[in-house]
């Protein structure tokens, strides 16, 4: 089996994961139980984000910040950059964080913040993703990992998973199935990450250092 590095405590990446909500991909990084990462801490700007629990019963430290006390996007920022590096981090991670980030805050943390997207970027930024990728008629949907930048939706990409669009889906149906993808290719991202496997370009193309790419074709609908 590939890499069979042995991760003591100093070894591994410490990971700060933001939600907002319910958590699913904050949820599935801590059910991976990655050797090469400890999640540090989990913030949430909504004090009922049900992910806090589920932080709370795996014995992660959890933490609340509020952008409703403070004036604006900038000062907001602030706080929450000094709340993050009081755990020290490699790596921050968004998880479903429903919050545009400004400028300063994305370039402190240049290179060690990441997101997903539930689109194959750079198609369909923002939000309503499957909505529009319906109403366009596309065959192919999906979901994205990657770099955060003051270019909202259009940081470098580490990962992508692209599903089938079917007949009969909607929203809801198609959000499911890429739902499935994210779960899978975020912890994949974070592990990367974790193992040094990631290099950025300066030219900001992401770089996989040891990985295998299949050269098979996703074709929908099929060929007879």
């Amino acid at each position: 089996m590939r890499y069979k590095h042995e991760f003591n405590d100093a070894a591994r990446k410490s990971v700060v994961i933001l939600i907002s909500g319910r958590g699913s991909n904050m949820q599935a990084l801590l059910e991976a139980k990655l050797p090469c990462s400890r999640i540090a801490a989990v913030i949430s700007n909504k004090a009922d984000a049900q992910g806090l629990e589920i932080a709370s019963r795996h014995g992660i430290a959890t933490q609340v910040l509020s952008h409703r006390d403070y004036a604006d996007r900038e000062s907001f920022d602030t706080a929450l950059a000094t709340a993050i590096d009081s755990y020290q981090p490699d790596l921050v991670v968004l998880a479903g964080f429903m919050r545009i980030l400004t400028q300063n805050f994305v370039a402190h943390y240049e290179g060690r913040l990441i997101n997903i997207h539930p689109s194959l970027l750079p198609a369909y930024g923002g939000l309503n993703t499957h909505e529009r990728a319906l109403a366009d008629g596309v065959k192919i949907h999906g979901c994205t990992v990657h770099f955060v930048t003051a270019n909202l939706d259009h940081g470098p990409i580490i990962v992508q998973a692209a599903v089938p669009v079917l007949m009969d889906d909607t929203p809801e149906t198609l959000a499911a199935r890429v739902l499935h993808e994210e779960h899978r290719i975020y912890p994949q991202a974070v592990r990367w990450f974790c193992r040094d496997h990631l290099k950025l370009t300066p030219d900001g193309k992401v770089l996989l250092d040891r990985i295998e790419q299949p050269s098979a074709a996703l074709i929908v609908p099929e060929l007879e």
